[in-house]
């Protein structure tokens, strides 16, 4: 019989923690800046404790599945990377065990990796793959690294990483073209995301179109409120390009974000002439760990 679940994304920053009924209700949800650089040496039973310890008494039959940097080598215990193509039952296979305390056990999750050129990794995203239940599709995951991954005849045969939200920062806050930019008002957003989906195929490249986002603003042909937007839609626009560049030009992709970044990436896919379907990531967490924990059991 199914089992009362708890499941934490254990990230780098931030830990989100559920307690999941035996039917995939969401019980009880915490979410928190307690991400695995704040827990010392040994210290991760105390933590699990103060994330999810009232879910353990309020259901202390459920099983305890961990993903995400948790598993890493800078985490609780190293999870070694299960190569692709990966099936979610040699996910769930690949699996290991840490003690809580005497008396109970939790399951961390492997992460995936990727070796076609370049070598490539990720920890938490493979869950969330899972949790769409696709049997053959194009699965796109945005965020300070970006994932894109192929899943065909249910297994994520490949994937590939974007720095695209970490570029964005960089460029917008910490570059030469943070002196113009400003907080967008009116119609700048919609003005810079124009330019930079425009600037997307100019003959310049990359390089050269980030660096317009500084000129144009100073011969007065564009608001200093339009960089941001204008950043964003470029690299974004960019990064889908290369992603069809790797993966060919898919006419649907699986979006797995909510928000601000849902509605950019959205928009963007959406431009590109690409038919959206989007899931927000508890979504798609919560259907994920159900199915690897699920596989655990079998």
């Amino acid at each position: 019989m199914p089992k009362p679940l708890i499941a934490l994304d254990w990230g780098t920053t931030r830990a989100r923690a559920f307690l999941i009924s035996e039917t995939g209700e969401v019980l009880q949800r915490r979410i928190a800046d307690q991400g695995i650089q704040s827990v010392p040496a040994g210290g991760y039973p105390a933590a699990f404790e103060t994330l999810a310890g009232d879910f353990r008494r309020a259901a202390p039959d459920a099983s305890i599945l961990l993903a995400g940097m948790v598993g890493s080598r800078n985490g609780w215990i190293e999870a070694a990377y299960v190569a692709c193509p990966a099936s979610p039952e040699e996910i769930a296979a690949a699996a290991i065990q840490v003690e809580l305390d005497k008396n109970t056990t939790a399951t961390i999750l492997p992460g995936l990796s990727c070796d076609e050129g370049a070598f490539d990794v990720m920890r938490g995203e493979e869950t969330l793959i899972v949790g769409l239940g696709l049997t053959d599709g194009i699965a796109c995951l945005p965020g300070t690294h970006s994932k894109w991954a192929e899943i065909k005849g249910g297994r994520i045969t490949r994937f590939a990483s974007f720095m695209t939200g970490e570029v964005y920062g960089l460029l917008r806050d910490s570059s030469i073209l943070s002196r113009l930019a400003e907080a967008p008002a009116g119609t700048d957003t919609v003005e810079g995301a124009a330019r930079g989906r425009a600037a997307v195929s100019r003959a310049g490249g990359l390089l050269n179109s980030i660096f317009a986002s500084r000129t144009e603003v100073l011969a007065g042909r564009m608001p200093g409120g339009a960089v941001g937007p204008y950043l964003s839609a470029l690299l974004v626009g960019q990064e889908i390009a290369g992603a069809q560049a790797l993966f060919g030009h898919s006419a649907e992709v699986h979006l797995v974000a909510d928000g601000a970044l849902g509605e950019s990436y959205g928009g963007e896919l959406e431009a590109a002439g690409l038919k959206v379907r989007t899931v927000t990531p508890e979504a798609a967490f919560i259907a994920g760990v159900r199915r690897l924990s699920s596989g655990l059991a079998a």
